[in-house]
């Protein structure tokens, strides 16, 4: 159900898609057996603060989207912990974590609110609010650039980061948090990918970021490889099995540090530059 009138809000157009993405895969996770996801927005008028959740909306004009689900509902004791970055309601193996908090922060950054409602068994309802921008509506910020042609040098004002993870909804929420720090970033799903990317001789690469355990070539395996042409480069190794996968027994990576998940972004961030520095 939508508001057939609603009014302009100040974000941006990709961002906001992401965001209701995100969402709505939240609620067909919740509902295995298959079910309906409705999505509904209205305009909202607020006379006084609206106190929830430790949050304080202003009074003002609102615009709202409301996504719900009729399903598996997430205990209270869990309500306060979901946008966390890398909490997950579902088993290990089954999602990263990582939509919810991406959710959230794309909202906060767009100057809005999110609330959520659940109830085991019945199910949960996300509520989005925008404030109405009440300005002359102007251009989305620019996309990211692309990547120099393979034919011209990587910029190093920042630095240069090689960012391996197979899983995408992670490698997405890393690279953007490196890239609003600064970075350069190149991605690779997979430790041959990266391998591949680093035989163009032209491309300048200062720090490895990758995950441990991918299917294929793991995270050491490839370093290794890559340190064979590029011994220069250092490395975050990041995993949640750092015990299993960097074996005492193994040849040790040298100029090398370990960021166990779950991390923060500011763990991440802190562990970046450490190592660039």
């Amino acid at each position: 159900m939508h508001d057939p009138v609603l009014k302009n809000v100040r974000a941006d157009k990709r961002q906001l898609e992401q965001v209701l993405m995100n969402l709505v895969v939240n609620a067909r996770d919740a509902m295995p057996e298959g079910g309906d996801i409705r999505i509904e927005t209205g305009i909202q008028r607020l006379e006084i603060p609206l106190e929830r959740d430790r949050a304080t909306v202003p009074p003002g004009e609102y615009v709202t989207v409301q996504v719900s689900d009729k399903g598996c509902g997430i205990p209270v004791d869990k309500l306060q912990k979901v946008f966390e970055p890398f909490f997950a309601t579902k088993r290990q193996g089954e999602g990263t974590g990582l939509g919810l908090s991406t959710a959230y922060g794309i909202v906060k950054q767009s100057g809005g609110f999110i609330f959520v409602d659940s109830t085991v068994g019945r199910g949960t309802t996300f509520t989005l609010m925008f404030p109405v921008y009440q300005g002359v509506p102007v251009a989305g910020p620019a996309r990211d650039k692309p990547l120099p042609s393979r034919n011209v040098p990587m910029p190093r004002d920042e630095g240069v980061v090689l960012l391996v993870e197979d899983e995408a909804p992670v490698r997405a929420f890393a690279s953007r948090a490196l890239k609003l720090k600064g970075y350069t970033v190149i991605e690779a799903g997979t430790g041959e990918e990266a391998m591949n990317l680093l035989q163009d001789p032209l491309l300048d690469v200062d720090l490895f970021v990758t995950d441990v355990i991918m299917p294929g070539m793991d995270g050491p395996t490839w370093v290794r490889q890559a340190r064979q042409i590029r011994p220069d480069v250092r490395v975050v190794f990041v995993s949640g099995y750092a015990e299993d996968a960097l074996d005492d027994s193994a040849d040790p990576v040298s100029n090398s540090v370990f960021l166990p998940k779950p991390f923060s972004l500011t763990d991440l961030l802190d562990t970046v530059q450490k190592q660039m520095a």
